[in-house]
């Protein structure tokens, strides 16, 4: 009876059993909701019921701002992987290979060339799943590098951000990243070229604090977290309450820190319309010149194509 009870019937589950993925389902953060994941990575991760908009990764977030889901990947430059030998409960080189096993990323940045509704376009994109997409030596020459091939083709930059700041294992070699990407920055904007800005949920930190803010357009994606220092350490600084929604896009949006809070599904357009708008590009053929009028004060120079 025990070898029945042991040996056989554990055999028999053991073929019966239906492997489920880990994440078959996701729960909304917001509501609470169970949701199947393939019909939130069908809905570009936004959850149907509560509009809660997910976090996306880079290849992802490329596929949906691409036309036809392509375009070339950008070669990005080589930099020293652990340049101060950090340890802290763990080596830095070995949170790397982890980060890089999870995103099949090299690092947190990735930077693609391909067209946007017919016009070429350069974008970058913050992965958060990467070590919270932390601003090291690495991501930091990946926009760089991105808003140099947008200089060299006279094209407009855009860049999704996410990141928790500044990656603490590099010190000071990733606070230098914040000055480099502004000086990059000033080299498309003497060309005359757009660079635009789509805040994510959450973007952070001294990435916050240099390029992130630094759009000639800012847009954002509903309920994002934008801020520097984080609200408890604003309160305990100023010892007084925060309003309710502080640092949330919308509060953004309302006290004119960014020029529109935009829903994911509307977002590509609404890129698309901006480029030709601030390019005087006309609209590629095939695609449809959109008139409706974008919830922003364009500036006077920037007319419709």
């Amino acid at each position: 009876m025990n070898w029945l009870t042991n040996v056989v019937r554990p055999k028999i589950r053991s073929i019966l059993k239906r492997e489920t993925p880990e994440n078959l389902w996701i729960k909304c953060p917001d509501s609470g909701q169970l949701v199947f994941y393939k019909d939130v990575e069908q809905n570009q991760f936004v959850i149907p019921g509560s509009n809660y908009h997910m976090r996306m990764g880079a290849t992802a977030r490329l596929k949906s701002i691409f036309d036809n889901e392509t375009w070339y990947d950008v070669a990005l430059p080589e930099v020293t992987p652990d340049p101060l030998k950090f340890r802290d409960e763990r080596k830095y080189a070995d949170r790397i290979k982890d980060a890089r096993t999870k995103t099949g990323m090299n690092d947190a940045v990735k930077v693609g060339y391909g067209k946007l509704e017919g016009n070429a376009v350069v974008v970058a994109v913050q992965d958060f799943d990467f070590m919270g997409g932390s601003l090291g030596m690495a991501a930091g020459e990946a926009v760089v590098k991105g808003l140099e091939l947008a200089v060299e083709k006279k094209s407009p930059f855009i860049i999704f951000a996410a990141s928790g700041g500044a990656r603490m294992q590099e010190g000071i070699l990733s606070l230098m990243q914040m000055p480099r990407t502004t000086v990059a920055i000033q080299m498309l904007r003497e060309i005359g070229q757009p660079y635009i800005v789509v805040l994510t949920n959450p973007t952070t930190g001294g990435v916050t604090a240099s390029y992130a803010m630094l759009g000639d357009v800012q847009i954002a994606e509903p309920g994002a977290l934008i801020g520097f220092a984080g609200a408890r350490v604003i309160e305990q600084t100023i010892r007084e309450k925060l309003p309710e929604g502080f640092q949330r896009a919308e509060y953004l949006k309302e006290h004119g820190m960014v020029d529109m809070v935009v829903h994911r599904h509307e977002l590509r357009a609404t890129l698309a319309r901006l480029c030709r708008l601030l390019t005087k590009a006309p609209a590629a053929e095939g695609f449809e010149a959109r008139t409706a009028p974008l919830p922003i004060d364009l500036p006077a120079s920037a007319s419709p194509a």
